[in-house]
């Protein structure tokens, strides 16, 4: 007979309600994903409806003598009910249900409206895509049907950028050709406008645009060609003695170069995609801050009050439809919850950072100090982990910019006057370091290093050249003129 062994084990877990986890979804949002959020919950739970009354009064407003003939109407149903224990567990249930049903006032999520602003539909800008521009080019040319296929195969892997996403090899494979159809269209492709489109490097793309622009200028082609790494790397004194030239040589080059495209399908990117809707605005009135959500757009919620009589209608209504109806209300009630706590949060937080960073508010970016997310939970009493959620996609419309909530965030440097600085003011620092330096003799990490530390600043190099890349400055090498 096999020996049992009974064990006892001692473990945390940390288990969130089906409330909490939707809103911690709802706070990561920002207001046009919320919209879009809240619009598919409304094609999904028929006990949400939108509210569109304007008159905030008038939502408020509770018919009592509709609530209590619906109370009188469902004590008489209820004496007529066939008594067993289940019906009265059944029963017990629905009369909470009742009382929640019958308060309408929790349930309707309001946004108050801004009278002065003026509220219209703006048209949008016809635009024709990337794609659509490279089609209508491929289809006006006498091509035969299976080099239309490749062709179309190519332009729809085009990334926004202009750039051909797939190799040669794996496209011919993909549509059972030989490579040397699918070169053979592609090289077509190239010419089109914008030339250089479908490249596969960025060497590929500025060889085609000077071979089209200028196939004269041997130097600045044979320099593209044949020694494209010692020229992006800026080692002109190398090239100049492979090449036997000149640094003028070199020079003209370089402004040759920079009038090509890199990014030959850039400018048919969406203006929508690159558009930041502040969610929150701040204002200075007087002496005080005011703050104010970007959430108008954000659809007026309220309980379907049509199916109440389903739930509460015992005789005309199944359990299978009570049940439907109940799980949907329970929904409801979270989502439009979760909206009014998503609201308030993200306002409290906002409030804590202003109160912490006044003088930025006051003076401008020069006067951020340092603050990490535990500071403002610590203040408020939330998690990190929520002050993260809010802070995270969601951006401020202030008096020195549109900023991201994060950015009030950053790591302290002690300087030698004993004050904490943020990191965001030495990069400022550097930056400012960086584009006074001689563009001839570029400045590195150790100097720019040193000259902090003149300043007051200890910082090592390693952060410095951290930072620098965070800004996304190249090395002194690469900064190099010529």
């Amino acid at each position: 007979m096999p020996n049992l062994n009974l064990t006892q084990r001692l473990s945390m877990q940390l288990k969130q309600s089906p409330q909490q986890v939707l809103l911690s979804s709802l706070l990561q949002l920002p207001a046009l994903s919320l919209e879009h959020k809240i619009k598919l919950e409304l094609e999904m739970n028929p006990l949400l409806e939108l509210d569109e009354e304007m008159e905030m009064e008038l939502e408020e407003e509770i018919d009592e003598e509709g609530a209590t003939d619906l109370d009188e109407d469902t004590d008489d149903e209820a004496e007529e009910e066939p008594e067993n224990d289940a019906m009265d567990d059944f029963e017990k249930e629905e009369i909470d249900w009742e009382s929640i049903l019958n308060d309408e006032d929790n349930y309707e999520f309001k946004m108050p409206k801004d009278d002065s602003a003026e509220v219209f539909e703006r048209p949008e800008v016809a635009q024709t895509t990337l794609p659509e521009h490279l089609l209508s080019q491929l289809n006006m040319l006498p091509l035969s049907e299976d080099e239309i296929m490749i062709g179309e195969y190519i332009i729809w892997n085009i990334n926004e950028h202009g750039y051909l996403s797939y190799d040669a090899d794996l496209i011919a494979i993909n549509l059972d050709v030989d490579r040397e159809e699918v070169e053979k269209v592609l090289k077509i492709i190239q010419q089109f406008d914008p030339v250089g489109i479908g490249a596969r490097t960025l060497q590929e793309c500025l060889l085609i645009q000077m071979e089209e622009f200028d196939p004269n200028d041997e130097i600045a082609i044979d320099i593209l060609r044949d020694h494209f790494e010692d020229f992006t790397n800026k080692r002109y004194e190398k090239i100049t003695k492979k090449m036997d030239l000149t640094l003028d040589d070199i020079r003209r080059v370089i402004e040759v170069v920079t009038k090509l495209n890199p990014k030959p399908g850039e400018g048919y990117v969406l203006l929508h995609q690159n558009v930041i809707v502040p969610d929150l605005v701040v204002e200075k009135e007087d002496d005080e801050f005011k703050i104010s959500m970007n959430d108008w757009n954000i659809p007026h919620l309220r309980i379907n009050n049509s199916y109440k009589k389903l739930l509460l209608n015992k005789k005309k209504s199944s359990k299978e439809t009570r049940d439907y109806i109940r799980q949907s209300l329970e929904s409801a009630r979270w989502l439009i919850n979760s909206i009014h706590q998503r609201r308030a949060t993200i306002l409290r937080v906002m409030e804590t950072i202003i109160e912490q960073q006044r003088e930025f508010f006051e003076r401008g970016k020069d006067f951020l100090k340092p603050m990490i997310l535990k500071d403002i939970a610590d203040e408020i009493g939330m998690d990190i982990s929520t002050i993260s959620r809010v802070t995270n996609g969601k951006y401020v419309q202030t008096e020195h910019g549109v900023f991201e909530l994060k950015y009030f965030f950053s790591e302290r440097i002690h300087s030698d006057a004993g004050d904490d600085v943020s990191n965001k003011k030495i990069k400022s620092i550097i930056k400012g370091i960086i584009d006074e330096e001689d563009s001839n003799k570029p400045l590195n990490d150790q100097k720019i290093a040193e000259m902090l530390k003149e300043k007051g600043f200890k910082v090592a190099r390693r952060t410095v050249a951290k930072y620098r890349e965070q800004m996304m400055i190249p090395v002194s090498r690469l900064r190099r003129k010529i």
